[in-house]
């Protein structure tokens, strides 16, 4: 069965083929984008409508991927939380998310303090779905550092290092990435959704 990806965005689309050896095909390939109503209360849910939703417009057999991840941050009660991509508001750019995501650091009078990464990923298919998650946990800090990655990376210290995702190399973010923590407990299902046909 095809491997489709439930996503539009350039940058989880590059993670997803780089993590899967590049089996994975965007929907946006099999047919036109459309708007899909994420009104979830978790990540998980999240994940799955959006899951649900491209397998039912692709009409066919497919294994269909979808995560919904964000960051979290316990000093703003766990805000940006599932509203990360639109954290700036509907539309808001990567950037215009993290500038606001520094303002609220600075408005509370902090530098630096803990946050966590949470991906869920849902895994649709004629069998049923299934969601998995991954967690990253560190610090964020009031300022961007590095142009690497995306979203929110510049900002976030991944435990145990010194240098934000925006300064790390690929190969190591890949390590220590949410997405990749929860893609290794996706990838088995996803074998097994293949073999049962």
């Amino acid at each position: 069965m095809r491997i489709v990806l439930a996503t539009g965005n350039q940058g989880k689309v590059r993670e997803f083929q780089a993590m899967c050896d590049g089996e994975v095909v965007p929907y946006t390939q099999l047919c036109e984008p459309f708007a899909i109503v994420e009104d979830g209360t978790s990540f998980a849910q999240n994940a799955h409508i959006k899951a649900e939703a491209v397998r039912a417009r692709l009409g066919e057999d497919a294994i269909v991927i979808a995560d919904d991840s964000g960051i979290s941050v316990p000093i703003l009660g766990g805000a940006p939380g599932i509203f990360s991509a639109r954290y700036a508001g509907e539309g808001a750019s990567d950037k215009e998310n993290l500038y606001k995501l520094i303002e609220a650091l600075r408005a509370k009078g902090v530098t630096q303090t803990p946050a966590y990464y949470t991906a869920a990923i849902a895994v649709a298919s004629p069998h049923g779905t299934y969601v998995v998650h991954g967690w990253m946990h560190g610090t964020v800090i009031a300022e961007a550092r590095g142009d690497k990655g995306f979203g929110y990376d510049p900002m976030f210290i991944p435990e145990g290092y010194d240098k934000t995702l925006g300064e790390l190399d690929d190969a190591v973010k890949s390590q220590l990435s949410h997405r990749a923590k929860a893609l290794a407990l996706a990838k088995p299902i996803v074998a097994m959704l293949q073999r049962s046909g």
